[in-house]
């Protein structure tokens, strides 16, 4: 079985980050992973996004995709271009500080107020965090412990000042999330 999704939002929000975070995390935990990030030249405030693909064996997409189970989406903008990709059984964990509007699309809506919690937390830049933990607890897709530790390896040596506040806002997400659609479901195709 294997499982997509999307990271959008706009460069600056740890889109990329998160996206290297849960494919080191998934590939930790033993799965096969692809990853792939578009982004334009502007290196803050333009469209990024990643594709990552995961699975429990031969992987079966490029990760260029067309379709998608999952969405994570930290801002609104780019939304319009995502949702025709989302299945009907997939699900969307979207950052309700900056995009209030996306209650509906395709498959199922996880809201979190990303922002809020990383401002809670003291942590206002790690936004990205809050919604990837978010993502990984309402999906499943890999376990906290296993971001936390990708997310270790992946901050530089001239960042470490950040790897607590970027634990907390991995946890709180993941806190403030329930498990809702479960990504290795014997159910789900």
């Amino acid at each position: 079985m294997q499982r997509e999704v999307i990271l959008t939002g706009i460069g600056g929000q740890g889109v990329q980050l998160a996206a290297k975070t849960l494919a080191m995390a998934a590939t930790a935990e033993g799965r096969q992973v692809m990853m792939s990030s578009h982004y334009g030249g502007e290196m803050r405030g333009g469209q990024t996004e990643a594709s990552v693909v995961v699975a429990d064996r031969g992987l079966r997409a490029v990760p260029i995709l067309e379709t998608a189970w999952s969405a994570m989406v930290m801002h609104g903008r780019y939304w319009p271009g995502v949702a025709p990709r989302l299945r009907q059984d997939g699900v969307a964990v979207v950052n309700t500080t900056i995009a209030p509007d996306i209650t509906a699309g395709p498959g199922g809506i996880v809201g979190i107020a990303a922002g809020d919690i990383a401002g809670e937390i003291g942590a206002p830049m790690a936004a990205g965090f809050v919604l990837l933990g978010a993502y990984a607890t309402a999906t499943g897709i890999v376990g906290t412990d296993s971001l936390v530790e990708a997310m270790r390896e992946l901050v530089p040596p001239y960042r470490t000042q950040h790897i607590a506040a970027n634990e907390a806002a991995i946890r709180a997400g993941a806190d403030a999330t329930p498990a809702s659609h479960p990504a290795w479901s014997e159910v789900a195709a």
